[in-house]
């Protein structure tokens, strides 16, 4: 059994753009790195041609993570206005110290936490999800310890 897949739209454009790159430009420089590294002679102790087919074994990989991915998502509708955080809410939120922090919600395969795209299965996100403006919540991290987070603005 599979666990569902969430993606919004902006997510499922941006798999659906790497996916062409991937199976277009990047293939074909693969393909040109192994030609290249074939020519250098014996492949059995060259490491340009183990490089480029470990490359293009994870080139490979990948391509058919993003069809999964894409073949078995749900797009999920960001709703224009809505009271409550959801998947594709962005959500500004108040730690305990009084330090701002803004997070987008969206599915497991469009994580960028360094651009505070947090999953809506992750401790925080789960416990976001169906807040309201000024709503406080608490999230137990994975080392047992709480983080209080008071929702201060919800947009899309």
């Amino acid at each position: 059994m599979h666990k569902e897949i969430i993606l919004t739209q902006e997510g499922r454009e941006k798999l659906e753009a790497e996916l062409l790159f991937l199976e277009t430009d990047r293939r074909a420089e693969v393909g040109e790195r192994i030609r290249t590294a074939r020519e250098f002679g014996d492949i059995s102790e060259n490491s340009e041609y183990d490089d480029a087919k470990n490359e293009q074994a994870w080139l490979e990989s990948r391509i058919a993570e993003i069809s999964q991915i894409l073949a078995n998502a749900t797009i999920v509708d960001v709703p224009k206005r809505s009271n409550k955080v959801s998947v594709g809410s962005v959500v500004t939120v108040q730690t305990a110290d009084g330090t701002e922090r803004v997070f987008t919600i969206v599915g497991a395969a469009e994580v960028d936490v360094a651009a505070g795209r947090i999953s809506n299965e992750s401790p925080v996100g789960g416990a976001l999800l169906g807040a309201k403006k000024g709503d406080t919540v608490l999230v137990e991290g994975p080392t047992g310890k709480q983080s209080e987070y008071t929702v201060i603005k919800i947009s899309r």
